[in-house]
């Protein structure tokens, strides 16, 4: 190779590196989130505002999963700066270096937040449960009062939808089976206790739909597709206030748990990151949040400031908190894998 091509390739090689750097710093943030009622709350309550302030952005939902996040990282081309994760989804990614570690006081100090929300590689964004739903205007009188009902196809024939994943499944299959909520856990982590959960699915398997993203529940039950359902508690709040829909919500025996928002690994706009989680953690930004969709709050401070019309049907009143059980996320960290591939060979879906 000639001197003066040489020269030429490696100037256009530099300049090509530094278009590359530039063009990553000058990407406007990007956060994903988990679509439908829920994110359109969040771009009132959060996106818009917080763009108001000066900082560009941008928003995509997903449907979750680890293998999506690994990716995204190993691939070495993301576009997602900050990203709404469920519990397991943060232990796992944060293990593997998916995520940067945060900084509390980049984030409003960890004070501001409520105890156990606050973790290494990520904050707490809601509380929410998986709850059972129907609708009052169809079923009437004599209704489902919890998951033994929702197993019972002679007292209540038809269809009803579950997420398509062994989590939150399983756990509702022994309570109906007749196992109590709080020893669920300790049953799944024996072989026997997984092969009764998949007894018990198996017993309403022809009546079965799979729901994928948290939107589509509330449409199937609004569509007449499903007699009940299994949904996010606020997915089914908003389709009451929005679609002025009477979709019943039975809070008794169901997991509760908390999505977090990470920070991917290795991303050019972490300063604007911090930034918007700082806004995002905001005590009166928070409270705004339940007017769209009735999830519960992660600083201390935001539960005075929610309308007291609303609180009644937040995951975090104690009424509802006290007949729910916290998810195990330990649990499904260790079995999660395992588990799924279990529930795709049993359903037959991916």
């Amino acid at each position: 190779m000639k001197k003066n091509t040489l020269i030429q390739l490696l100037a256009t090689s530099a300049v090509a590196v530094a278009t590359l750097g530039v063009n990553a710093q000058s990407r406007d943030l990007n956060v994903v989130s988990w679509g439908g009622a829920y994110q359109d709350g969040q771009k009132e309550v959060y996106f818009k505002p917080f763009m108001a302030t000066g900082v560009k952005m941008t928003d995509e939902a997903w449907d979750g999963g680890i293998g999506v996040l690994r990716t995204k990282i190993k691939g070495g081309n993301s576009t997602w700066d900050v990203v709404q994760v469920e519990a397991d989804e943060l232990e796992v990614g944060c293990d593997e270096g998916l995520y940067e570690k945060l900084d509390a006081s980049k984030i409003g100090g960890a004070n501001r937040y409520l105890p156990g929300t606050v973790h290494q590689c990520g904050i707490g964004a809601i509380i929410y449960n998986l709850v059972l739903s129907y609708d009052g205007d169809k079923l009437k009188g004599n209704t489902p009062k919890g998951w033994n009902d929702f197993f019972d196809t002679k007292k209540f024939p038809g269809k009803r939808a579950i997420r398509n994943g062994a989590k939150w499944n399983l756990e509702i299959a022994l309570i109906a089976d007749g196992v109590s909520s709080k020893d669920v856990y300790k049953t799944l982590r024996t072989p026997e206790g997984v092969e009764r959960a998949f007894k018990k699915l198996d017993s309403v398997k022809a009546d079965l739909v799979f729901w994928k993203s948290g939107a589509q529940p509330p449409q199937m039950l609004a569509a007449g597709d499903v007699v009940m359902t299994t949904a996010y508690n606020g997915r089914i709040s908003a389709a009451n206030d929005k679609d002025k829909k009477n979709f019943k919500i039975v809070w008794k025996d169901t997991p509760y748990t908390m999505d977090s928002f990470v920070i991917m690994k290795g991303t050019p706009n972490k300063a604007n990151a911090e930034k918007f989680l700082e806004f995002a953690g905001r005590a009166e930004n928070q409270a705004k949040l339940p007017k769209y969709v009735l999830y519960g709050v992660t600083n201390g401070a935001a539960y005075p400031l929610i309308d007291k019309a609303l609180r009644a049907d937040l995951p975090t009143n104690p009424d509802n908190l006290n007949v729910a059980f916290p998810e195990d996320a330990k649990f499904w960290i260790d079995n999660g894998d395992k588990l799924a591939e279990r529930w795709a060979k049993w359903s037959g879906t991916k």
